[in-house]
């Protein structure tokens, strides 16, 4: 059996796949707390586990692995219009 070794890449989409998940986990254990320092403890938490999700997103897109596209003007448009009659 050969031990394939992760890419740098591997790392980082681990590393946000997994940072997402404790974000889910934090917003729930904040809204599930029953009391309310341990409320605000989660709540710092999560703030903490959002600032570190979006620098590893940023490291990732300096890299190009987490390439971003434009959306046309038309789509935003649609999307506003389709958002705004539903509210």
């Amino acid at each position: 059996m050969q031990n394939k070794q992760m890419t740098d890449r591997e790392y980082m989409e681990d590393l946000l796949m997994t940072s997402k998940t404790l974000n889910g986990m934090y917003h729930y254990a904040t809204t599930e707390a029953s009391t309310e320092p341990i409320r605000r403890q989660f709540k710092s938490n999560l703030s903490d586990s959002i600032e570190m999700q979006h620098s590893i997103y940023s490291a990732m897109q300096q890299n190009g692995w987490y390439p971003q596209q434009q959306a046309p003007t038309q789509q935003i448009s649609q999307v506003k219009t389709k958002y705004q009659s539903s509210m």
